[in-house]
């Protein structure tokens, strides 16, 4: 090794730590900081609020009337197919045969009926 790079080396080594200078030494930006960050934390629980009250006074009321709108139209359904039911000796009628209902231009692999067959409210296709 050279002299100098010797020399270079061993004065960094002798150069003190505190000489350094880094930003948050300063005393003003240090405090910039800590109020920028106190006003994000500020913000986050003005943030975290409103989102608690939206949840609680909008949308925890809106889901309790819509499901007491869909039970009320349920029931009137409900009402409305024992009525039919009743008309036609138990049976539901059967609804008319369009050429343009149920068409099945290929079978499906488990059967004539569709995946979620019920036999209280679809039609029977494998009877036809």
């Amino acid at each position: 090794m050279s002299l100098i790079a010797r020399n270079a080396r061993s004065a960094a080594r002798v150069v003190p730590r505190n000489a350094r200078s880094y930003a948050l030494t300063v005393e003003a930006p240090a405090k910039e900081w800590a109020a920028k960050r106190e006003a994000i934390k500020e913000h986050a629980n003005g943030t975290t609020d409103l989102w608690r009250k939206i949840s609680y006074f909008v949308a925890v009321p809106a889901i309790v009337a819509c499901t007491l709108w869909v039970r009320n139209t349920e029931n009137d359904h409900s009402e409305h197919m024992d009525h039919l039911r009743a008309e036609n000796d138990g049976h539901l009628p059967q609804p008319p045969d369009y050429p343009y209902l149920n068409r099945r231009n290929k079978p499906f692999p488990w059967g004539p009926n569709s995946l979620f067959f019920n036999p209280h409210v679809n039609k029977d296709m494998g009877a036809e």
